[in-house]
């Protein structure tokens, strides 16, 4: 199951994060899309177990986040932390 996200959704979640509707290459933007993203598909599995190719793309996101992740870190360790409680990624 692809989630897609219409335009509007999208725009909001670049305007949050990342500034503006325009600015979707921002590593926050990009953190926070892929954290809804993520939550989506978590919740499709949570009901359909054996679907066995979401479940190969929900591990390739939480990949890819945990990658910009460590960069946001390295780069600004403050920010990391703010993105990380706004978004409630950690506990």
């Amino acid at each position: 199951m692809a989630v897609y996200l219409t335009k509007e959704k999208r725009e909001e979640i670049y305007t949050e994060y990342g500034g503006n509707a325009k600015n979707s290459g921002s590593t926050h933007s990009q953190i926070a899309l892929l954290t809804h993203r993520i939550n989506e598909l978590s919740t499709h599995l949570q009901t359909h177990r054996k679907d066995f190719s979401c479940q190969r793309s929900l591990l390739s996101m939480v990949g890819q986040r945990k990658r910009l992740l460590a960069y946001l870190a390295k780069k600004d360790i403050n920010e990391y932390r703010a993105l990380i409680k706004k978004l409630g990624i950690r506990k």
